[in-house]
């Protein structure tokens, strides 16, 4: 018997933020109902797959997936209920817009059994709400978290950026301290990306996108990292930071390498060494699980190389770093004879500590992580 996580992927937003290049759609409210209907049947359609294993954590991530009512949301955690063994302690995560969501459908959420919420308020200003391209406002980003208290959530998340068009550093430390008042329990602090694709990603080509510059970029990144955990949040990933207990039980799993099926459009699971990615086109999953098919797209076994390169760099994601032994038992082979050479320069440029049972990434390290994870790509 195996412990698994449970993605469900909700593809639907109200409207397109201007950097978001996630497998999200807005305009599509016609297709929710058929959606939820294949959402289900795919979910039931799983249940013998995973009879002998259960799920301990699941996440309904998006998109937006408050778009939906919380009678579409509570009917898919019904079917999640009735096709899998769940946890008594399971950790269920939603994912939710503030200016998505109302008292009511919170408490339709709790009553689901919703433990765990994550709002994307990104910052507390107004105008720079605006300049990404967000529904809501900060007043209901403030509003959101006092709604959910009051609807009995505790374990409660927000998301927050740095780096935004026009963000100043105090702006920033202005936001994390709403979020620290807020007295929530999980905060993710994240660097904006231009991405392929996005109204960013134009705008930046056209030369109209003015960010922060290096520096600048570089300060908040330094202000997030040093004041949150005075305020007792304690960084366990690079992008995270929790107190204690509040740790995301379900993004733990990715970085440690453990199993998880993903359901919906655009979902990526990781079973049995295997990944799989269901189709990201809505239409195209709906009339694939209407039909009896599988809506599974790709369906990859890394190579051995490429599959520890992934297990090495996403444990190093975390705070506590990779530990050397589990990796030598997952893979049947020694660490230090495939990365020694790897290990002595990351360990010279002051990016990683490394001893006989463990590696981990310096505080240099944690900001230039892209560098050290490159190293171990074959």
């Amino acid at each position: 018997m195996m412990k698994i996580g449970l993605y469900i992927h909700i593809p639907f937003c109200l409207q397109k933020c201007l950097y978001c290049d996630f497998p999200s759609n807005a305009g599509l409210a016609h297709l929710y109902q058929p959606y939820v209907a294949a959402l289900c049947r795919e979910i039931s359609g799983l249940g013998g797959v995973l009879s002998g294993d259960i799920v301990d954590t699941i996440y309904i991530g998006g998109g937006t997936p408050t778009v939906l009512s919380g009678n579409d949301l509570s009917q898919i955690l019904q079917q999640v209920h009735a096709s899998f063994s769940i946890d008594e302690d399971a950790e269920i995560s939603i994912e939710a817009n503030p200016g998505t969501i109302d008292f009511g459908k919170l408490l339709a959420l709790r009553a689901a059994g919703v433990n765990r919420i994550s709002f994307g308020v990104q910052t507390f200003s107004d105008p720079l709400l605006l300049s990404i391209g967000r529904i809501h406002s900060a007043a209901q980003g403030l509003e959101a978290v006092k709604m959910a208290k009051s609807a009995g959530f505790i374990d409660i998340n927000i998301d927050l950026m740095y780096g935004l068009p026009g963000q100043t550093t105090q702006q920033l430390r202005d936001s994390i301290q709403k979020a620290v008042e807020l007295d929530v329990s999980h905060i993710s602090g994240y660097g904006l990306k231009v991405e392929d694709g996005t109204p960013f990603a134009t705008m930046h080509q056209q030369g109209t996108l003015i960010l922060p510059d290096e520096e600048i970029d570089e300060e908040m990144y330094d202000l997030a990292t040093q004041l949150l955990p005075t305020k007792g949040f304690t960084r366990y990933e690079i992008s995270n930071f929790a107190r204690a207990g509040y740790e995301c039980r379900h993004n733990l799993k990715y970085w440690h390498y453990q199993p998880y099926i993903g359901v919906g459009a655009a979902a990526h699971s990781f079973w049995q060494g295997e990944r799989r990615n269901n189709t990201a086109d809505v239409v195209t999953y709906i009339r694939a699980v209407e039909q009896g098919m599988s809506p599974i797209e790709v369906r990859e076994t890394p190579e051995k190389s490429t599959a520890m390169a992934e297990y090495v760099f996403l444990a190093l994601r975390t705070v506590e770093g990779m530990s050397v032994p589990k990796f030598d038992r997952y893979f049947s082979a020694d660490f230090f004879t495939y990365y020694g050479a790897v290990v002595t320069m990351l360990t010279g440029k002051h990016l990683i500590v490394a001893t006989e049972n463990k590696i981990f990434l310096t505080q240099i390290g944690m900001k230039y992580g892209n560098i050290v994870f490159r190293a171990f790509l074959p």
